[in-house]
């Protein structure tokens, strides 16, 4: 990966504090696994930003670089990788994603 893409990424990463790289936008998901993120992220409440990396090939790979990480969609909050569909759906099932997102700030606690 470039020095460009990188710094773009980390740009992404760090601008946002819970940024989505998927396939498809929020507004229309264009894989299943990406969907199943938006939708997750959208019934907890938290406001998040997504980056489609069908857009841009240099994006597409270079987060999978930046993240050690083969596939997409892959969350980041607070500028920590999380994981993509499974791990996201899993926390998401025992409460330890809206746990991580009320101890970061990012969501209100519901109780």
């Amino acid at each position: 990966m470039n020095d460009a893409v990188f710094q773009t990424i980390q740009a992404l990463v760090d601008k946002n504090p819970v940024m989505l790289f998927m396939k498809g936008d929020k507004q229309f998901p264009q894989c299943g696994f990406s969907a199943r993120v938006v939708q997750i992220l959208s019934h907890i409440g938290v406001e998040f930003e997504t980056e489609n990396v069908l857009e841009n090939p240099a994006i597409r790979q270079g987060i999978k670089d930046f993240s050690q990480w083969p596939t997409i969609p892959q969350l980041y909050v607070k500028g920590e990788f999380i994981g993509g569909c499974d791990i996201v759906t899993d926390m998401y099932q025992s409460g330890e994603l809206e746990s991580l997102l009320v101890e970061k700030g990012l969501l209100k606690n519901a109780e």
